[in-house]
Order: structure tokens, then sequence, then C-alpha cells
């Protein structure tokens, strides 16, 4: 029979062991969910900073587009999508250059509106916030075919053309999807109104994809 003594000591061994595992439990738990944020966080950064497909843009302005290179100046062109949550910081960027070069440049907004879509699908805040903008010009573009003739596949892709129909810009003008502030392709377009010369005619582009597959797409003629 253990002697009351024996018993003390015995519950005294094992206190230190159980308090001992009871903290490596609680390092190996805390290890795993900061391994679990860290992997979130590093998949969220992945996303953001992934650009979307290149404009394959030719160098003139398309033939068959519903809308005209203004003669006496330069014409941007941002094509969208209107339910795109990246987009909301390409126009606020938009926004941005507007104030500062908005008399040298014609602006277009072209929203998307892929075939299938129900009637003002595309009047959504993103289409508000475009039109607000002074000297902006907001168009529908039924089926993407705007988008197909200017061979553009990413919601917020941004072209400037010159005054010749010339393309002069070919980008995004965000640093990450959703990333409002300073970035490489405002500063290169503000620097071709205001100089006629930039350090980069070409950034990359973060946004959704403009048509959700190429049965949504017109031809390649925008036909």
């Amino acid at each position: 029979m253990t002697q009351p003594s024996d018993a003390a000591a015995s519950r005294a061994a094992v206190a230190p062991r159980s308090a001992a595992r009871a903290r490596w439990m609680l390092v190996a738990t805390t290890l795993v969910w900061l391994l679990a944020v860290g992997a979130g966080l590093r998949s969220a950064w992945n996303y953001e900073s992934a650009p979307g497909r290149a404009a394959a843009t030719k160098s003139q302005w398309p033939a068959g587009s519903r809308i005209a290179p203004a003669p006496d100046r330069a014409t941007l062109v941002l094509l969208g999508h209107p339910q795109c949550p990246c987009t909301r910081a390409s126009i606020g960027e938009l926004a941005q250059l507007m104030a500062r070069g908005g008399d040298k440049v014609t602006a277009y907004v072209l929203f998307v509106k892929p075939s299938g879509t129900p009637a003002g699908w595309e009047k959504t805040d993103l289409w508000r916030s475009a039109a607000a903008i002074p000297g902006v010009q907001v168009r529908l573009d039924e089926e993407g075919r705007e988008a197909r003739r200017f061979h553009v596949s990413t919601s917020g892709q941004t072209l400037l053309f010159d005054r010749a129909g010339q393309l002069r810009f070919s980008g995004g003008i965000t640093s990450a999807r959703g990333h409002a502030g300073d970035n490489a392709g405002r500063d290169a377009i503000v620097s071709l109104l205001e100089t006629g010369t930039a350090t980069r005619t070409k950034t990359p582009v973060f946004g959704c994809a403009l048509l959700s597959s190429d049965a949504d797409s017109p031809d390649a003629d925008g036909k």
C-alpha cells in the first residue's frame, strides 16, 4: 500500500511534467496558427501582385471602333469590368490622372457587358464613379466588342493614343490588385501628356478578366 508521503511525492513529480506538456502544446498550437496566418497572407499577396493578361493592342487605333481618337489631343481608353472590385482602384487613379492632365486628353471608360447579362447589370458604383470624373466619357461595350478590337483581356487596362491615333502607352494604373496610390502607369501617362515622353510605355495590369470565357466574346475583329 502506497504511503501518503509516497502519493504526495508522486503527484509532485507528475505536476511539472503536466505543466511542461501544456506549455509545449501551447507553443505547438501557436506555431501552427502562425504558419496558417503566414500562408494566408502569402496567398493573398500572391493574388494581389499577380498581373492579368497584358493587352496585345496594335500600334494604330483599331479600325471599326465605335469611338474615335480626338484630332487635337491625346485619347485615353480604359476598359473595365463593371463588377470587378480591383477596378475600383483603377477608377480612383484615373480621377487623379484627370485632375492633373484632363485638359490635355479625351478620356473614355468602356465597361464590358457580357452576353446573357440582364439589363442594367453594368450600372454599378464603378460606372457611377467613372461617370462622375470630369472629362471622362463612359460607354457600354456590348459583349466586349471594343475590348476585342483593342485586344484587351484584363479589367483596368489603360491605353493612351496620340492625336494621330498612334499607341503611346499600354498598361495598368495601379501597383497591384485594388491598390491605390503612386504607380508607374499613372506617372507614365502624366509624363506623356505633359512632356511627350516617358521612361516606361508599358506596365502590368492588375484586374479581373473582362470576359469569363472565349464563348462570351465576339470574334477577334469585334464583329
